[in-house]
């Protein structure tokens, strides 16, 4: 019984750290290419479907304008250079907003 809790204690202590790392992030998107009424909900759901985001919230000042996108997501699950490698492979290259 006590080598079950020794060993369950060990793992237990071992893991702890890998769970504090995982954190949400969030990071504002400038889409670029996203300049007309349908390419906002586009890339809206192409960022929701990237494994580990969590919320997406999109905004084109007007039907013109390219598209900012702020989304929130798991740092252990995914990273900015795959929610850009998403939107660029749908055809909205993108960078973080200044």
């Amino acid at each position: 019984m006590r080598y079950l809790l020794l060993v369950v204690s060990a793992v237990a202590w071992l893991i702890m750290p890998l769970s504090a790392r995982a954190a949400d992030r969030t990071v504002v998107l400038a889409v670029h290419h996203a300049d007309c009424a349908l390419c906002a909900p586009i890339v809206k759901g192409t960022l929701e479907r990237v494994k580990g985001v969590e919320t997406v919230n999109v905004s084109q000042p007007n039907k013109m304008a390219d598209v900012t996108a702020k989304v929130t997501f798991d740092n252990s699950a995914t990273s900015v250079p795959m929610l850009i490698a998403a939107t660029t492979k749908a055809g909205y290259p993108a960078d973080v907003a200044r």
